[in-house]
């Protein structure tokens, strides 16, 4: 899976590999980094759109592609960065790279179709311009 340059800003957050992301074969399991990429996904939103302005919106998966290139393993520092692609209608595109902290290596890489739900009726509606603008611009990475 090719990920673009991103159009816009990219939001970054750190973990740490723990014991109960870890299967039977001594890595972390595939199911975990699904699971960082929707994290990853929720702590930019949450950055973007604080109480008092998230209410208004609910987003739902669509699609995941995931490729998984190396494995990430107990203790390891991580870095997930995340941004937004293409936006049509009430759909976003979410590109999430997960690398090794300690030397940059690449370990699984994700792009995500998410659509925006009206709270009320839960049907899918436009993602307006300013959300987009919102998504695109700046808000302070965990990493810093």
């Amino acid at each position: 899976m090719e990920t673009p340059t991103p159009p816009a800003f990219r939001f970054s957050r750190l973990l740490t590999v723990q014991p109960e992301d870890i299967d039977e074969l001594d890595h972390v399991n595939n199911v975990q980094y699904v699971r960082w990429v929707q994290d990853t996904a929720g702590a930019h939103w949450l950055r973007a759109y604080p109480p008092g302005e998230r209410e208004q919106y609910i987003w739902v998966v669509r699609e995941h592609r995931v490729q998984y290139r190396h494995p990430a393993l107990l203790g390891e520092e991580l870095r997930c960065t995340t941004w937004i692609g293409e936006v049509r209608g009430a759909q976003c595109q979410r590109f999430v790279r997960i690398e090794r902290a300690e030397d940059n290596k690449l370990l699984c890489e994700a792009e995500t179709q998410w659509v925006l739900l009206d709270p009320a009726t839960k049907r899918p509606v436009r993602i307006e311009p300013d959300v987009v603008a919102r998504l695109w611009g700046p808000v302070k990475n965990s990493d810093n």
